[in-house]
């Protein structure tokens, strides 16, 4: 069985979903397994990780304004030191993903037709991101 690790670093715009399908599956690629597993994780507690429609906008649009309405950034929250948009930001975190597992099949992510890999940002600005990228199998 083969390992491979590498660290997917990027900077969110603030709140909202980034698309970062086409980094991983280059990374996969570069890790030559033909059948095995991705496994990706995030190293932060503001920010997830989700597998979701990449055709329509629309979608991405409805979730970002759906978490906001769960957790809004103006609630009545007791942790408070690193900005308003803290608290928030870990509930959604809490409520959604920080790691996926996605099969890997005749070297190529098996991902559905409409299905794309985004980092969910929760925080209102940019943040550095880094996502872990673990690739095994033969």
């Amino acid at each position: 069985m083969d390992q491979n690790s590498q660290t997917l670093s990027l900077r969110t715009p603030g709140a909202g979903l980034v698309d970062i399908t086409s980094e991983v599956t280059a990374i996969v690629s570069e890790a030559g397994i033909a059948n095995g597993m991705a496994t990706l994780f995030i190293r932060h507690t503001s920010a997830s990780l989700t597998i979701q429609e990449n055709a329509d906008p629309d979608v991405l649009s409805d979730l970002k304004d759906f978490f906001e309405r769960i957790a809004p950034f103006t609630g009545p929250y007791r942790h408070s030191t690193e900005g308003p948009d803290d608290m928030p930001a870990h509930i959604k975190s809490a409520l959604t993903a920080t790691s996926l597992s996605i099969p890997i099949v005749s070297g190529r992510m098996v991902l559905g037709t409409w299905q794309g890999i985004y980092v969910f940002e929760h925080r209102t600005r940019p943040h550095d991101r880094d996502i872990i990228v673990h690739v095994m199998g033969q």
